[in-house]
């Protein structure tokens, strides 16, 4: 019975220890699509196109990779855009709207490219 016990009491230390947690970030898994807006007079380009890392944590977008400049939508399932920003030069994170929540299409768009992928805010 002491035994269960002293094995309670060095549980409950390692929990109230104030020891941090690391918070890990869910990598948002691209995809990418070519928006040419002149309808084909412009060539595909030829060598792959790298895709930014972007990771997520509750309302929290993390840019592994810069996107500076780049154009930040979130769009609804309806295909309304529900939020838009540009992203600032330097910016290694971003704070959606907590008003948000559901099943969204993210989008970053740099030129011609649309990087896109589907995040849910809860």
């Amino acid at each position: 019975m002491k035994r269960i016990f002293f094995v309670l009491v060095l549980m409950e230390m390692a929990l109230y220890s104030g020891a941090k947690t690391q918070v890990v970030n869910e990598e948002i898994s691209l995809q990418v699509r070519f928006d040419d807006p002149t309808n084909g007079h412009e060539p595909f380009p030829k060598s792959p196109i790298k895709k930014p890392t972007i990771s997520l944590n509750d309302h929290t977008l993390y840019f592994n990779t810069p996107c500076d400049g780049c154009t930040l939508n979130i769009v609804d399932g309806n295909g309304v855009v529900a939020y838009t920003t540009v992203i600032p030069t330097g910016t290694t994170s971003l704070v959606l709207p907590t008003t948000l929540s559901g099943e969204y299409e993210l989008q970053i768009i740099s030129g011609n490219y649309c990087f896109w992928g589907i995040i849910t805010l809860l």
